[in-house]
């Protein structure tokens, strides 16, 4: 067998392979009768058998075999057994459990026949038999009663059962592998996968295993709730040939999922969908040749491994398919990085880069009372709702526990986990089973069908029971909570814990291969601040054990259960959550990666009052020998204080006529009284829609004029777009009251920001902007995937979809919505715009992907004339005439310019390297190497470092600060602007609307060619990571380097003992709830500024910790002193270049500062997929501090040097260009 596996997987390696079609669809051609599925043998049984297509393997093999046949001869690699209904549960409704074992043997067989003769009529092509497991006619995940959710009729061990039997009946067939397809629950499947796994080891065999999944609707979920990469997370223990869809939906339905299947899968991905979506009678209507166009496309983007089809496809349509896929090689399969990926309904992955993952500890009989009341009582109704307040209160992860001596754990804990898994608001998130006795943990894994926690397991009873259960655990698919226990008990010092962790990992990951990244130990929380001194180092020993942990099994989580630390304080609320906080926040910082906690009762280590975060630090540090003491000298004296503040406005207007009064609201953007006056104008008007027709449409009318004539700014527009929301607010219920239609729009314009991306003030000043002239506006808000744009354009029928993004990974995500827009058939037209875009961009990239109209849209003034040109029937067609030729002609300069320029070749730009004199150069060292965390940061500090250029920018007031002020055309509205904005600028810093944080580290560094290599420590033995870098590789003026960022640090062969620092700062944390809160008053106008200031002290602060960089933290400039203005001239020594930027512009060099300064733990600051920053206020990038340091462009770079950093990378080449899709000098394609 394991020449077999080799085989197969050679194959696959070089081209696609091909699974056949459907088998029922086959079968029907034949019109075969009751009595040609009962044959002589089941002549006499008594129930009805026509249907029964499996039994045909025994009453009518000659069928089956000439269908196989059929298949084979139209290009099939891998026949599918006619097995899918062979199991005792399946077969129960015919009355036929007794011959299972002999319709999948025989099932098998024929297969085995057919494949052997086509082999044998060209031994170059071997065919394979996939013995078929089907899901059966029951589901373990859902109730078959709606009025009874607890119920299931049929357990994880009847289905294991079931499946043995016919694992062996195929496998004594002759099947080469196993397909485990159309599974609808996962649990179904796993349960499939735990049998497989049984047979094979009792026989000692290595066979492959195939898994196909049915997303059953276009929710984009199985039948049980689970998105695809929850479905592959829960399954990917089982370590797959291929992991796949198939059935359900057609080809174009199916296409979203393959793809995503194929982004997060790093296993073969196969599919098969059905033949289009049934129609009316039954009948599936797609062409081969359709079918196979879609497929093809499928094979061109490189989604796929495997393929075949499913309901409705004949031989014609797999051979069609076949011609399609042919000119394309398989997907290679991706690095996917080593995370624990977990799910429940959705899938939660944890790594280095995601936040702290909160455990629910409340479902836990032993740690809530209430919870425990309601479980003892039978009322689990109540217990399903303490689970779901625990989610709705942040808990990623809920633990439940059901170890109570007054309660049959086991019954409990499957009773609960039945209950919550009807509950999608719950069953979204992981499972920890958490249980002492492992009779109950292994209960519960046989309710999960996602991909859960246990909780826990240890060496406390040796190295025999702790290697059974974790390999019972893997099989099941769970990750592992390990305790710090073993044969001597609990582990309660330092170094203790870290001995047991490591000989416990060496043992799972040696002996028992399970993957490190599914191992969280718990080193044990015990209770600090008891009265008893040998308990006072307790919070260390956990906190430093957690660092070394890290630090020495690679990959390995660390969790524990938080509110143990504070038992000491029960009874004391306050007191305990600060303690949690405190303890939270240092062993975070020592990589703890989750914890059980209450959810709804986690206090923010920065809010805590300052005397009380010292009091508690000294307690859970062991700073003093009397910190006990002092904590309960203030334990009772702290309260939750707030306060607000109102303003006056003059009334002097307010006399005149309410249509008078509505339009000067509007044009002045006051919106005090707009309800009042749309109240008003509603009663003395006909109806509330004339109210929007008449007084507020036409005041808008008067904005939008005054707006296009440069009469009105930017601004003053979006404080009217204001205005005109919270009147519309106050009149929607009398008109839908009215059963009213609305106003008429001028047109209806969708936009987005791209998926990966979360920028978003530009769209939104331009959503304002189209809203003030009566354009209706659907804004779906932040990294939209492509398909979710595509169907909300549809089904609302937007005239206008427009994308938008900052970063330039989001250049690539439109060129891809606009070439999904075309292959779907839209014509509607697409306009672009945000910061990195750009006319020629739109011009060369976007517009040939899309045959509708294509426009780039500069900048908001810009947008109302360009959507009216659009929806305008007389200017339309000239209008996108002049477009389109606009376009080609920037086509045709872009490539002329292409022609003419030639870079140099990377190793002759490596010789015109920046030229440094080495010798006799001190690299200054740091005055505090390390990393170093600042929370909280004094926002008061910040004011002064803020730029006011962009500020203005941001608002279309073009000039610089502070001249803008006395601008003769526009200084009035940037007064107006300036004032507004320092006004909430003394609230955001008086009221600590958000929070700034940063990360700043200083490492050893040498340059290795165009690379950095950043060491582990001073004695530059062990390189930590590379850092890579991009060379300029235009034609240089005489006398100019060819410059590249490595060139700032002293190279590896100089000896010289040289740095390089990271930074990671954030002004973004806190802002959500304010901006909802501005929102919800429909207050455009103070949200935008919100943002556009949060951004402002984000640089700023990104600013300001540069000058303490220079002066104290590294210290190589001490003594300079520079005003702001010279700050923003960038007068200083050293550059901080940032990732994504146009002296680094690869943006996945991110994900290695991340790594270098754990930025997600410390900052909260996250990476996308894109690699945008979220909060989206937020900086980071390097430290170099040579003389010579110099800010610059890489521009264009060749091949040659594109191919040399891919490998450098470790990356293709071909990702490596989508990531630098905006610099390549060569068109890749």
């Amino acid at each position: 067998m394991a020449d077999l596996r080799q085989r197969i997987e050679a194959i696959a390696q070089r081209r696609i392979l091909l699974l056949d079609g459907a088998m029922g669809t086959m079968i029907q051609r034949y019109r075969l009768s009751e009595a040609d599925f009962r044959g002589s043998r089941f002549a006499d049984h008594p129930t009805d058998l026509k249907g029964n297509n499996d039994l045909l393997c025994l009453t009518r093999p000659e069928v089956i075999r000439e269908i196989h046949s059929a298949y084979l001869d139209a290009g099939a690699d891998i026949l599918e057994t006619n097995t899918f209904n062979a199991t005792s549960i399946s077969q129960a409704d015919y009355g036929l459990e007794s011959v299972v074992y002999e319709l999948n043997a025989a099932g098998a067989r024929l297969a085995r026949e057919a494949a052997d003769a086509a082999t044998a009529r060209d031994p170059r092509k071997p065919h394979f038999v996939a013995g078929v497991l089907g899901p059966t006619n029951r589901t373990a995940s859902i109730s078959p009663d709606v009025n009874n959710p607890g119920f299931r009729n049929v357990t994880f061990d009847d289905l294991a059962a079931a499946y043995r039997e016919s694992v062996r009946g195929l496998l004594d067939g002759g099947a080469d592998l196993l397909l485990i397809e159309t599974v609808f629950d996962t649990l179904n499947a796993k349960a499939a996968a735990f049998a497989v796994a049984e047979v094979l080891e009792e026989r000692g065999l290595d066979v492959p295993l195939m898994i196909s999944g049915t997303i059953t609707d276009a929710s984009g979920r199985t039948l049980s709730g689970q998105t695809v990469e929850a479905f592959w997370n829960s399954l990917a223990h089982t370590r797959p040939f291929t992991i796949g869809l198939n059935c359900a939906l057609g080809a174009r339905e199916l296409r979203a999922h393959v793809e995503e299947l194929s982004r997060v899968a790093d296993m073969r991905v196969s599919a098969h969908p059905n033949a289009g979506l049934p129609n009316a009678f039954g009948e599936y209507d797609d062409t081969p040749e359709g079918m196979a166009r879609e497929i093809g496309d499928w094979a061109r983007e490189g989604f796929l491994n495997v393929v075949g089809g499913c309901c409705g496809t004949t031989p014609e349509h797999i051979a069609a398919i076949a011609r399609a896929v042919a000119p394309y090689p398989p997907r290679p399969m991706p690095q996917v990085p080593k995370r624990c990926r977990l799910a429940g309904l959705e899938a939660l992955n944890v790594g280095p880069e995601s936040l702290f993952v909160n455990v629910g500890e409340r479902t836990n009989v032993t740690g809530s009372a209430a919870f425990k009341r309601l479980v003892l009582a039978g009322d689990f109704e109540g217990a399903v709702d303490v689970a779901r307040q625990q989610v709705e209160n942040g808990a990623q992860v809920i633990d439940v526990n059901m170890d109570e001596g007054m309660l049959d754990g086991r019954e409990a804990m499957v009773r609960f986990l039945h209950q919550i898994a009807s509950e999608p608001a719950i069953a979204r998130v992981p499972v920890m089973i958490d249980s002492s006795r492992w009779s109950v943990l292994e209960a519960g894994l046989k309710c999960l069908q996602g991909k859960g926690i246990v909780n826990s397991i240890s060496l406390k009873e040796g190295e025999e029971p702790f290697v059974r259960q974790a390999r019972l655990a893997r099989r099941y698919g769970a990750a592992v909570v390990v305790m710090a226990f073993d044969e001597a008990g609990q582990a309660d010092t330092l170094e203790r814990k870290v001995a047991i962790c490591t000989r416990a990992y060496r043992i799972l990951t040696e002996q028992v291969g399970f993957p490190p990244e599914d191992i969280v130990f718990d080193p044990n929380i015990f209770a600090v601040a008891t009265g008893i001194e040998e308990h006072n180092g307790y919070g260390v020993a956990f906190i430093e054990a957690t660092r070394r942990i890290k630090a020495t099994l690679p990959h390995a989580l660390v969790s524990g259960g938080v509110s143990n630390v504070s038992f000491a304080f029960r009874g004391n609320d306050a007191v305990r959550e600060a303690i949690h906080a405190v303890f939270l926040y240092h062993a975070v910082q020592a990589g703890m990666d989750m914890g059980i906690v209450n959810a709804g009762q986690l206090a923010v280590y920065a809010e805590l009052p300052e005397e009380l975060r010292e009091r508690v630090e000294d307690v859970v540090l062991n700073r003093r020998v009397d910190a006990t003491e002092r904590l309960l000298e203030v334990a009772g004296r702290y309260r939750g204080e707030g306060g607000g503040a109102t303003r006056e406005v003059d009334l002097g207007w307010r006399v005149w006529p309410v249509e008078k009064r509505i339009e000067h609201a509007l044009v002045q953007g006051i919106d005090q009284w707009v309800v009042e006056d749309a109240e008003e104008a509603r009663q003395s008007l006909p109806s509330p829609l004339a109210v929007i027709e008449g007084p507020l449409m036409s005041g808008m009318s008067t904005v939008g004029d005054l707006f296009g004539a440069g009469k009105m700014f930017l601004p003053q527009v979006v404080k009217s777009a204001r205005v005109m929301k919270k009147a519309v607010a106050h009149l929607v219920p009398f008109i839908e009251a009215e059963q009213s239609q609305g106003a008429r729009a001028a047109g209806r314009i969708l936009m987005a920001t791209v998926k990966g991306d979360v920028h978003d003030i530009g769209k939104n000043i331009v959503g304002v902007v189209l809203q003030c002239n009566n354009f209706e506006v659907i804004d779906l808000g932040v990294m939209v995937p492509a398909q979710v744009i595509l169907d909300a354009a549809r089904t609302r029928g937007a005239d206008l979809i427009g994308l938008s993004g900052l970063i330039t990974p989001s250049l690539d995500e439109m060129v891809h919505v606009a070439r999904e827009m075309q292959r779907q058939g839209f014509t509607v037209p697409l306009l672009i715009g945000g910061a990195t875009t750009s006319a020629m961009h739109t011009a060369v990239k976007i517009d040939p992907q899309y045959a509708g109209p294509v426009v780039y849209v500069k900048d908001a003034s810009r947008a109302v004339g360009v959507a009216q040109s659009l929806l305008s029937p007389e200017q339309r067609g000239a209008y996108v005439d002049r477009v389109k030729s606009d376009y080609a002609a920037k086509r045709d300069q872009h490539a002329a310019r292409r022609q003419q320029a030639s870079g140099l070749p990377i190793g002759a730009a490596r010789a015109n390297r920046t030229r440094i004199e080495w010798a006799g150069y001190v690299p200054p060292a740091p005055r505090e190497p390390g990393v170093r965390a600042f929370v909280r940061y004094p926002l008061a500090e910040l004011v002064p470092y803020i730029d006011w250029t962009p500020f203005f920018k941001a608002w279309e007031l073009l000039g610089s600060f502070p001249a803008i002020l006395e601008d003769p055309v526009v200084g009035g509205e940037a007064r107006t602007l300036y004032a507004d904005a320092r006004e909430m600028l003394e609230r955001i810093v008086a009221e600590g609307w958000i929070e700034a944080r940063a990360v700043v580290g200083f490492f050893p560094a040498n340059a290795v060619g165009d690379d950095v290599e950043v060491y582990r420590d001073e004695s530059r033995a062990g390189v930590l990571l590379t850092l890579h870098h991009l060379r300029q590789q235009t034609v240089r003026p005489d006398g100019k380097p060819n410059q590249c960022l490595a060139d700032f640090v002293a190279p590896k062969e100089t000896g010289l003992a040289d740095w390089i620092g990271a930074f990671a700062v954030t002004a973004g944390h806190g802002i959500e709830g304010k901006l909802a809160e501005l929102e919800a008053a429909h207050d455009d106008y103070r949200a935008i500024l919100l943002k556009a200031l949060a951004d402002r002290l984000a640089e700023a602060f990104a600013e300001r910790l540069h000058e303490r960089v220079r002066r104290e933290l590294w210290g190589y400039a001490p003594a300079e002193r520079l005003d702001s203005d010279a700050l923003v001239r960038e007068e200083y020594q050293g550059i901080r270049p940032a990732p994504g930027y146009p002296a680094c512009p690869d943006h996945t060099e991110k994900d290695l500062l991340w790594e270098l300064l754990d930025v997600e733990a410390v900052t909260g600051i996250r990476l996308t997929e894109t690699k945008a920053m979220v909060p989206a206020a937020s900086v980071s990038g390097f430290y170099f501090s040579h003389p010579q340091a110099r800010y610059f462009a890489v521009g264009r770079v060749e091949r040659d040097q594109v191919e040399d950093y891919a490998r450098r990378k470790g990356m293709t080449v071909s990702a490596v260009e989508r990531w630098l899709a905006p610099n390549l000098a060569y068109d890749p394609t």
